[in-house]
């Protein structure tokens, strides 16, 4: 399946500049999809000691995450591009394994949950870098994801550390 643009990007970018954006836009709306799966998965198959804290931090970091998808597919559209959803697609292109876990102890989950937001941030300020220079609005966004992003991950680092014991 191949990307598809529109004749027109947003207004004050060169068009080449807004297809790109987009296209670099659509890899984090394929993480913004797999994390926002991942996040109820592991709200799903949560179990012991801290089940109710997890299982209840979970769903609000799954709304603001599915909202961030969002944003970033009516973005890539507003610069001209076809924000796509499909999870085939999704599969296909994504450069990370697959969440390995199924029913586990709270703090096995977060460990894993940690890489997962280590990835999906990591791979933001690698886009936000990109399009800094181009297009500050699409900067701008990004930088509010990352932002919450950010915290999201401190919530689950503050579960698993141990006095200091999180590097």
């Amino acid at each position: 399946m191949t990307q598809k643009y529109s004749d027109y990007t947003a207004p004050g970018l060169a068009q080449e500049n807004g297809h790109e954006i987009a296209g670099l836009l659509q890899s984090r709306l394929y993480a913004l999809n797999d994390l926002h799966l991942v996040l109820k998965h592991v709200h799903w198959n949560v179990v012991g000691p801290n089940f109710i804290a997890i299982h209840e931090m979970l769903d609000p970091q799954t709304e603001v995450v599915r909202g961030f998808a969002d944003e970033v597919a009516e973005r890539i559209a507003t610069l001209g591009g076809s924000p796509s959803g499909l999870s085939g697609e999704l599969v296909s292109k994504r450069h990370w394994e697959d969440y390995p876990l199924f029913k586990a102890d709270g703090s096995t989950h977060l460990a894993e949950l940690e890489k997962v937001y280590d990835g999906v941030i990591g791979d933001h300020r690698d886009v936000l870098n990109k399009v800094g220079e181009l297009d500050p609005i699409t900067e701008d966004l990004l930088i509010g994801q990352a932002k919450e992003l950010e915290l999201f991950q401190w919530f689950i680092r503050s579960h698993l550390d141990k006095a200091g014991a999180v590097s």
